[in-house]
């Protein structure tokens, strides 16, 4: 095969040495049924052929649709300014800055880019962002068992349901307990909630704006959290807080979020940006890289990686994680990102999207058979249940060029009538009123 440098007279050679007759006796633990069938693949291209056959591909990518759907991932719009100025060379080559002397430059973005994380938060810090929403809550997670030296965790059931898989499966072999206190219509059960807090618990997970869209103030809950020694963690959707009640106004102790909505583009699922915040006596307990200010030995400001506790600085058995990728440039594209908007700017793309939430919500109950889900005040999402299935509504829409939303029954059995929608500062009222139309049209038709 090509690119392969071993002949096979030294690849006989290097089977003796390890005491195999052939190359199939290194795959002798995998089951047969496990192994791949053939490695007999189509021969190669030319470089003509394979951008032809890649343009033809990608044109079948319906790029044009006007999208209401979040469920976690937001369609905002992204100023120009923001991706030229990551896009430069000093940034998008840099590597991991372990020499400052070097690295000062991206150091003091990161420097920033926590700063105003904090700042978003209302929280002590900030580390320089660990790799999705979803790790930042696991990664929260395991800053509570650790400091608390406790197993149960409480979750709420109306924590995204993407995020509860990833919980369930990144701990499945670590011996914790995860309790899910299910949701109603959508909404927490604060009293089922407060019932399962006591000593043995380590945390506290919940979401605000909750994966239905709904607006909760966890003040209450989050002190008697603390009465009990359980560790409050919240997590949130980064454009809202900018409008909304903060984590470190509830007093929550971890403030987690996915970061994409600031600036990032939806990009088929990726890179994304996991946000992490703590109050300050959880700070040693935080994963991943934290910059910090110092002085040099001439009295100068300068920045360094500091408290890292990550498994490729410190012994394994003591650090913090395993989970080592961080998305500094994701986070450098943020910080951009609300820096060029500015605290007016923020409230003003979240108020927009607010507005435009409500006025749809108006349009699509006014049809017969359109209800909310629940009563409870909402953001930019909300939960519609329709008088047909979710997902035939979604498939006739997209051919008319809308994404509607996300259906809520691929996760939650009992909705397959329910309908996610959310709208940006990209949404306009023409944009609702025609969608409106079309769907009184597919329900009454």
């Amino acid at each position: 095969m090509p690119y392969i440098p071993h002949t096979p007279e030294q690849q006989k050679e290097m089977l003796e040495t390890i005491g195999l007759g052939d190359m199939q006796e290194l795959f002798q633990d995998i089951p047969g049924h496990l192994r791949p069938k053939c490695f007999d693949l189509a021969s190669g291209k030319s470089e003509m052929e394979v951008t032809s056959f890649l343009r033809q591909l990608s044109s079948l990518n319906s790029t044009r649709l006007k999208c209401f759907l979040g469920a976690g991932f937001y369609d905002h719009y992204i100023p120009a300014a923001a991706p030229a100025l990551v896009s430069r060379s000093e940034f998008y080559t840099a590597y991991t800055p372990y020499q400052a002397e070097a690295s000062q430059g991206s150091l003091q973005a990161l420097f920033e880019y926590q700063s105003a994380m904090c700042r978003l938060m209302e929280m002590d810090y900030a580390n320089a962002s660990v790799y999705d929403g979803g790790t930042a809550i696991y990664e929260a997670m395991m800053m509570a068992v650790r400091h608390t030296k406790r197993k149960q965790i409480i979750i709420s059931g109306d924590l995204s349901p993407i995020y509860q898989h990833m919980l369930q499966c990144y701990t499945r072999n670590l011996h914790l307990e995860l309790k899910i206190i299910d949701q109603s219509q959508g909404l927490p059960v604060m009293g089922s909630i407060r019932d399962s807090l006591n000593e043995d618990c380590a945390a506290l997970i919940i979401q605000n704006p909750n994966f239905f869209g709904n607006i909760l103030d966890y003040t209450e809950i989050f002190a008697h959290c603390h009465k009990l020694g359980i560790v409050s963690i919240i997590s949130v959707y980064p454009i809202m807080q900018s409008i909304l009640k903060t984590p470190g106004e509830m007093g929550a102790e971890i403030a987690v979020a996915e970061g994409q909505s600031l600036g990032l583009p939806l990009s088929f699922g990726g890179p994304y940006l996991g946000i992490m915040t703590c109050a300050r006596h959880l700070i040693r307990q935080m994963p991943g890289r934290i910059v910090g200010k110092t002085k040099d030995a001439d009295g100068r400001d300068g920045f360094v990686l500091t408290l890292q506790a990550r498994e490729q600085h410190i012994r394994r058995e003591k650090a913090t994680s395993n989970i080592c990728s961080n998305q500094s440039l994701c986070a450098l594209q943020a910080l951009a990102y609300v820096c060029l908007l500015g605290p007016d700017g923020l409230r003003g793309v979240a108020m927009k999207s607010v507005e435009m939430a409500h006025y749809a919500s108006e349009k699509l109950t006014a049809i017969d058979g359109v209800e909310l889900l629940n009563s409870s005040p909402f953001g930019n999402e909300f939960a519609l249940e329709l008088p047909i299935s979710a997902y035939g509504l979604v498939s006739e829409l997209v051919q008319n060029g809308f994404v509607p939303g996300f259906p809520l029954g691929r996760y939650y059995p009992g909705m397959d009538n329910c309908l996610l929608m959310a709208c940006t500062e990209k949404i306009s009222k023409r944009d609702i009123g025609i969608m409106a139309e079309l769907i009184r049209g597919i329900i009454e038709g």
